[in-house]
């Protein structure tokens, strides 16, 4: 433990406390002097418990298996046309 030593913190209650009650952030020693105010902050700190937003990424994940499969049928398909009439 270090003694004498006073560090700012941000306490945000979880939204949904099935697994957790509230999330502690540790401030910079110069973050509230660089004229950040309180308000920006918290919405720094629910951002960060959000994680990053993966909205397109996860569509695109979709669509990729489908179209992996009817590629993938397609040439076998073409494969067994060529070895029947050949």
């Amino acid at each position: 433990m270090v003694k004498g030593v006073s560090r700012q913190v941000i306490v945000v209650q979880s939204p949904d406390p099935k697994l957790f009650d509230q999330a502690i952030f540790i401030l910079k020693d110069d973050a509230v002097g660089e004229g950040i105010t309180d308000e920006k902050l918290l919405q720094e700190a629910r951002k960060a418990i959000r994680g990053p937003e993966r909205q397109g990424k996860q569509r695109r994940l979709y669509l990729c298996g489908p179209v992996w499969a009817a590629g993938g049928a397609l040439a076998t398909g073409m494969v067994w046309l060529l070895t029947w009439l050949f």
